[in-house]
């Protein structure tokens, strides 16, 4: 599975309510890969809210058995 998530220097971004909050990446949003045009906008925003080195990462999931 792969899902796309906001990164800044060296933590992750959360998303609630139109508001943006650096955390650990267990906490952070992540969104499906068909709404880049939604993360592209997060990533406008953080950028001019004045959040430093935004990047758009994919994260990329797998499940195995243990």
């Amino acid at each position: 599975m792969e899902l796309l998530i906001l990164k800044t220097r060296n933590t992750y971004i959360r998303v609630r309510e139109e508001q943006y909050f650096e955390v650990r990446l267990d906490k952070a949003s992540v969104f499906p890969m068909n709404q880049m045009n939604l993360v592209r906008t997060h990533e406008t925003n953080l950028k001019n809210q004045g959040f430093e080195s935004v990047q758009i990462k994919k994260l990329i999931l797998s499940e195995k058995d243990l």
